[in-house]
């Protein structure tokens, strides 16, 4: 992973020095509130319902032991024990006391962390696949872009104050593990027969109160203008971009509105103007980019005999099979696996973790693997490089650590935010909600029946748990100061790009459990052999699911 060098060091402490200075002011009445507004958001600090929340950045979703440690520490001391991993591959922190918030800058400092751009309307956080490096499906490792991006976006001070927040993913392999389609900016590796690679571009996606699926405005762009063309994208939105309504201030709002053809025209107009700035990315740059992710000293493993091996332990532990159906996926590199620690057991807030936690995953980290975690779009935690030949020892381990639970890819593997439990901006309650489904759904034989099916929750229309691209997707409403809760049917975040339909009007809280209860006895009375959920919807229709909820609900 990226290390930090002595200017990246210098820049943060200065950041956080800085930070304190204006915090101290705010304190003490010398800054007014909406002047202290875009200096704490551009530090990550948010003002939720019931105290300060600090969104921590985790450049694509990249952690080393060390880290997690700190992070530990962090949650002991400066918070109630717990973090939460969030859908952009952050860490938040629910409960830091303002007075102390340059405090735990500092500390993050000291482990080259930040929280810088976790806010405010500028470049955010850049995400991408969490098995980039060691996926099967991989074309080319999107982690040294990743970091070049991060490094040009941070601090530019052309796009400190953009018309809205702007984010940007980067997806390297075949599979779309990054939701490419539902960012401001989406970029695919692709490498073409001659070997030359280069980004497809797509701009303009994105959920909240208007979701949009990402225009394709340039199919290849060399991997040398990356930065120039980002540059050009970035130009024609400041320019352009509404600043009256902050609700139609986001770039998709800009290309909706221009259409993309003449979205794409002006960005090529102004790339013309870039193409031979400083911008331009040297071969050099690029190669010293890649030199923080070099390849681990792997070492040579029959892939046949590792597979023969786990297989004959998963007959012998039906449990342990399980695990390594659902958690265990396969890696490039004969004889290792890559392993998702779920962080969604039954009575947990989905993507919550505690300190103690945290501790153990650093000593799994450094015991299974190259003392390295990723955290996931999905809210779970990957170790990258365990051998097979370990793997039913860690599961051991996982378990008594409470990160064994076997339902990754499955219904209660869902995607949720904090909600009104904790934020402000909410309607309604997420994460009771979430814990009912669990419940509901807790018998793993008839969750694995169920296969592959995508479950989001959001607290508001923002769409912090991405409801609009679950398969089935449930929204938190407000009815006359009452919560209450819209479902949504046949979204996806993969290449088959999808935007979920409402079901109709909304529901109870308790009556949540039920209504889920009844779609998917839909799905498994029309499924043919192989289908998943969200195929079966495209087949029978959505009518089918409405008819059979509202027939017998209301």
């Amino acid at each position: 992973m990226y290390v930090y060098d002595e200017h990246d060091h210098k820049l943060v402490k200065e950041r956080v020095a800085q930070f304190r200075g204006q915090t101290e002011r705010y304190l003490a009445g010398e800054l007014k509130e909406d002047q202290f507004l875009p200096l704490r958001l551009q530090n990550g600090l948010y003002i939720q319902r019931l105290a300060p929340m600090l969104r921590i950045a985790v450049p694509y979703g990249m952690l080393n032991a060390t880290q997690l440690r700190k992070i530990a520490y962090i949650t002991r001391h400066y918070d109630k024990g717990y973090c939460h991993i969030t859908t952009r591959q952050n860490i938040q922190l629910n409960w830091p006391k303002l007075e102390e918030v340059p405090d735990i800058l500092e500390e993050l400092a000291e482990v080259e962390m930040h929280a810088v751009q976790t806010s405010g309307n500028c470049i955010r956080n850049v995400t991408s696949d969490q098995f980039a490096g060691v996926a099967k499906d991989e074309i080319i490792d999107p982690r040294p872009y990743c970091e070049i991006i991060r490094q040009w976006s941070t601090f530019h001070p052309e796009f400190a104050f953009l018309p809205r927040k702007f984010k940007i993913a980067v997806c390297g392999s075949q599979e779309d593990r990054a939701a490419i389609h539902f960012h401001d900016i989406g970029l695919q590796l692709v490498k073409k027969e001659n070997g030359e690679i280069g980004f497809t571009v797509l701009v303009g996606g994105g959920l909240g109160r208007t979701p949009i699926i990402g225009s394709e405005i340039n199919s290849f762009v060399p991997e040398n203008d990356i930065l120039t063309y980002l540059e050009a994208i970035l130009r024609v939105y400041n320019l352009h971009g509404r600043r009256d309504n902050k609700y139609k201030a986001r770039i998709k709002i800009l290309v909706k509105a221009m259409g993309t053809e003449a979205f794409a025209e002006k960005v090529s107009l102004e790339w013309e103007k870039l193409k031979d700035t400083p911008t331009l990315l040297t071969d050099k740059e690029i190669k010293r980019a890649k030199s923080f992710f070099t390849e681990p000293e792997y070492e040579e493993i029959s892939d046949e005999e590792s597979h023969a091996l786990v297989d004959a332990q998963a007959r012998e532990n039906k449990a342990f099979g399980n695990w390594v159906r659902r958690n265990v996926s396969e890696h490039r590199v004969p004889g290792y696996r890559c392993v998702t620690l779920s962080l969604k057991p039954t009575g947990v807030a989905p993507g919550d973790v505690t300190s103690a936690q945290l501790e153990a995953i650093a000593d799994l980290a450094e015991k299974y693997t190259y003392g390295e975690v990723r955290a996931t779009h999905e809210q779970n935690i990957v170790l990258a490089d365990v051998k097979a030949s370990q793997l039913l020892d860690l599961w051991h381990e996982a378990k008594q650590a409470g990160f064994a639970t076997p339902n990754i890819g499955t219904l209660t593997d869902m995607i949720c935010c904090p909600g009104g439990d904790f934020c402000s901006l909410a309607n309604a309650k997420s994460i009771p909600v979430a814990e009912a489904i669990q419940r509901q759904f807790d018998d793993l034989d008839y969750l694995y029946d169920l296969g592959d099916l995508d479950l989001n929750i959001s607290g508001c229309m923002n769409a912090c748990g991405h409801h609009h691209i679950g398969h089935i997707g449930i929204l938190g409403v407000d009815k006359k100061g009452e919560e209450f809760y819209q479902v949504q049917l046949g979204g996806s975040s993969l290449k088959d790009a999808a935007l979920a339909k409402v079901l109709g009007p909304a529901f109870s809280r308790e009556e949540m459990p039920g209504v889920i209860q009844k779609l998917v006895d839909v799905y498994t009375e029309n499924r043919v052999e192989g289908e998943r959920f969200i195929d079966t919807y495209r087949r029978v229709g959505h009518d089918l699911f409405k008819e059979r909820v509202y027939a017998k609900a209301h």
